[in-house]
């Protein structure tokens, strides 16, 4: 058990770190594959557990794949998401770029997480997340799914992240 919202509610693990495990594996697959005419991805991951998803894809994509991969982070406040920002000064133009979060909820943090490559002439700009649930408000589908997920408005989910590895998903 644990409290969310001041409410007493059950943690329910929906994977575990051996289903992620395969998950961003595909997902991997699925980047090499639709980006196999590109020199370089640049994999953009959002501060916290999207660049520890980002990191581990990755890695993922470098053992299965001679493209060249960069990673950077996106800075994101999330109670004020206009201000966002790169961790890298790199030249974005003619790049496939992949934005990696963990869960797609109302599409906010990810439609602000694509600012700063605004003003960039990429090749092709991509999402990436392991969890996408069914409550977009703001217009943004990702390309590259682990799960898709059904929830009430009032559950929430928890992707656990320890010693670089994720070790699983919860709903709260």
């Amino acid at each position: 058990m644990c409290i969310f919202g001041g409410q007493m509610s059950k943690k329910v693990k929906i994977l575990d770190a051996n289903v992620i495990e395969t998950k961003l594996l595909r997902m991997a697959y699925e980047m090499v594959e639709n980006n196999i005419d590109q020199k370089e991805i640049v994999i953009a991951g959002i501060q916290g557990r999207g660049m520890d998803i980002a990191n581990i894809i990755q890695q993922k994509i470098n053992a299965i794949s001679k493209i060249k991969t960069t990673l950077i982070q996106i800075n994101i406040d999330k109670e004020n998401p206009v201000n966002c920002s790169l961790n890298s000064n790199m030249k974005l133009d003619g790049k496939s770029i992949i934005v990696v979060d963990d869960v797609a909820n109302s599409g906010r943090t990810l439609l602000y997480a694509l600012n700063p490559f605004l003003n960039v002439i990429a090749k092709k700009i991509q999402i990436a997340v392991l969890l996408d649930r069914k409550h977009k408000s703001y217009p943004v589908s990702a390309d590259y799914i682990g799960t898709r997920l059904a929830t009430t408005y009032q559950e929430h989910i928890s992707v656990e992240v320890k010693s670089g590895k994720v070790s699983g998903a919860y709903l709260l």
